[in-house]
């Protein structure tokens, strides 16, 4: 078989909140690692409704046409391609 595989790394937190900071904390972490991280995918659920999904970063379209939003679901600033506290590479 041929094409991409992807990695389900399940990793307990006490409630959503906590969970969504770690996956943020992890997708980031790993995006240094790896081109191939799509932070934007990042989802959590609780363990007994695995079906039920939860998103972790706001990934909308920038209104620039230059990529997607890379603030976490529940933010309420503006959009932006990359989180104010994470400064510049």
């Amino acid at each position: 078989m041929t094409g991409r595989w992807v990695i389900h790394l399940p990793i307990a937190a006490p409630d959503l909140h906590r969970a969504r900071i770690f996956a943020r904390t992890a997708a980031r972490v790993l995006a240094q690692l790896s081109a191939r991280v799509e932070p934007g995918g990042v989802t959590v659920s609780a363990e007994d409704e695995q079906c039920v999904r939860h998103w972790v970063f706001c990934d909308r379209p920038l209104p620039d046409g230059g990529g997607r939003c890379a603030l976490p679901v529940d933010h309420s600033s503006t959009c932006a391609r990359r989180a104010p506290w994470l400064g510049r590479r």
